[in-house]
């Protein structure tokens, strides 16, 4: 997994690529508890994310917390086979998906 960042008037955008399982998920979560401060909108960019584990649906779950309390979080470019994921565990009912 490679993580992308880009920090612009508040609004974080996180570039993620590869897989995000039990063994990048720490790795994701760590980056975005240093990244929280002054974002007001969070964007992951699924553009290249191969697949997702339960481990890495815990970190977008918690990064929704986060954001539900200072801004709004939303994911674009996310491929047929994570929306799937996303919709068989009720995650497309959580996050905002464009």
């Amino acid at each position: 997994m490679n993580i992308n960042k880009n920090m612009n008037n508040g609004i974080l955008t996180m570039y993620i690529s590869g897989r995000v399982d039990t063994t990048t998920a720490p790795i994701l979560e760590q980056e975005l508890k240093g990244s929280y401060e002054g974002v007001t909108e969070l964007i992951f960019d699924f553009a290249e994310v191969e697949y997702i584990s339960s481990a890495g649906l815990r970190v977008l779950l918690s990064a929704q917390k986060v954001m539900n309390k200072q801004g709004s979080m939303k994911l674009i470019h996310v491929s047929e086979d994570i929306l799937e994921i996303f919709e068989v565990t009720g995650f497309s009912d959580i996050l905002t998906i464009e």
